[in-house]
């Protein structure tokens, strides 16, 4: 054996000893065959496990997932229909406009509304077999198109002359139907869901 000489010694590199600020990233990467980058947290190995986990892996699972996106969905729309959530709310209903002609509607108590349960006492007075009964719901038929015909052409003004106050840059495309169409519905039918009172006086600005 040969004993190493001090000249030798004086010759080898120093190994360069850890300062106080290095921590264990950086004996990490000072090891032959390491990463380079720090081992994950358990919390985030955790949550890449869950995220892996919840990838539908077959046409079963990616089939489950689907249905359980359409229900949550439908779930979101129900909410949105009782509670007027703008967010949740189909794009038919969303918007400004749409949110005026509905509170419009429904601050407001109009023969149209009386159409539906009229109609159907009209028809069950002609189910009677009543020959007096039959003649006046015969009668009353047509006094009901026309009175419903009368009231839903005010209506169309009267929403007309509001969204030309209110929103002279929006486009009023399908208002008059989506207004009528509400009133034709009995209140508590209505969806979405009433957000105002009868006679309830509405808000100047609906931005």
């Amino acid at each position: 054996m040969f004993r190493r000489s001090r000249s030798d010694e004086a010759a080898a590199p120093a190994t360069p000893s850890p300062g106080p600020g290095a921590g264990p990233a950086t004996e990490v990467a000072a090891r032959p065959g390491a990463k380079g980058r720090p081992t994950p947290s358990r919390k985030e190995a955790e949550a890449a496990r869950k995220a892996r986990a919840r990838t539908p892996r077959t046409r079963k699972e990616l089939a489950a997932a689907r249905r359980a996106a359409r229900i949550e969905q439908s779930e979101r729309v129900r909410r949105g229909m009782r509670t007027g959530n703008e967010a949740d709310l189909l794009p038919r209903d969303r918007g400004p406009v749409k949110r005026f002609l509905r509170d419009f509607v429904d601050a407001r108590l109009t023969f149209l509304e009386l159409m539906m349960p009229l109609l159907l006492l009209s028809l069950l007075l002609s189910l009677t077999g009543n020959a007096y009964l039959v003649t006046t719901s015969s009668n009353m038929m047509p006094l009901l198109l026309l009175l419903a015909l009368a009231d839903g052409v005010a209506l169309r003004f009267r929403v007309r002359r509001q969204l030309k106050a209110r929103f002279p840059d929006e486009s009023w495309k399908g208002t008059t139907y989506y207004a009528v169409v509400r009133a034709l519905q009995v209140r508590f039918l209505r969806m979405p869901k009433p957000q105002v009172k009868l006679g309830q006086e509405l808000p100047e600005h609906y931005r």
